[in-house]
């Protein structure tokens, strides 16, 4: 359901960055792996001023994993509010669970799992209370007003932010495990011309 889209496929990870002494760090890293939105209720940067409601999170906490702490594949990009309901409790990978068939989102902005792991994931972090039930209704509203009746305005909301990281002129400490991921970072496929409008 639009703008709630999950994805199609378990996430490959591209871009892996080594060497970093704070996790905030590996902000332009993450920002760019998970699409500009957070991993779990799909909140997107384009919806808030600022990215101060965006934070790093840690797959496994660092409070059980302190070694995993600055490791790139441990961590996700997330909003503010997932993040806090999350704390320190363990589970599943958002990014491999997280799917379409695995999660459904209806018109009316209820979530259900259909898988064990989705459907933890969900109880966990309340992602079917009241109050995220309510505000995805309401984005899901908005976007498709936008959609019918205001083009530009669709296009913001649901397209890629106006700055995007430049990736290439980063220089993490221990080198990129994954090089190859600049090439297909999404400010090079806006250069290229190839990247789309909404998503």
């Amino acid at each position: 359901m639009i703008p709630f889209n999950y994805p199609v496929e378990p996430h490959q990870r591209r871009h892996g960055p080594i060497g970093y002494v704070v996790p905030e760090s590996f902000r332009p890293w993450l920002r760019d792996e998970f699409a500009f939105r957070c991993v779990y209720c799909l909140r997107r940067e384009a919806w808030y001023p600022g990215r101060t409601s965006f934070e790093i999170d840690h797959l496994n906490p660092v409070s059980t994993f302190p070694e995993l702490s600055l490791v790139y594949d441990n961590l996700v990009y997330s909003c503010d509010v997932c993040n806090s309901i999350r704390g320190s409790r363990e589970i599943p990978d958002p990014s491999v669970k997280l799917l379409v068939g695995a999660v459904v989102v209806d018109v009316d902005g209820h979530i259900r799992g259909t898988s064990s792991d989705a459907k933890r994931i969900i109880r966990i972090l309340g992602l079917d209370d009241a109050e995220f039930v309510a505000y995805r209704m309401r984005w899901i509203k908005i976007v498709a007003l936008a959609r019918m009746h205001d083009p530009s305005l669709f296009q913001q909301l649901m397209g890629f932010p106006t700055e995007l990281p430049d990736l290439s002129s980063l220089r993490p400490p221990q080198g990129n495990t994954r090089p190859d991921g600049i090439s297909v970072s999404y400010l090079r496929l806006r250069e290229r011309g190839e990247l789309a409008a909404t998503y």
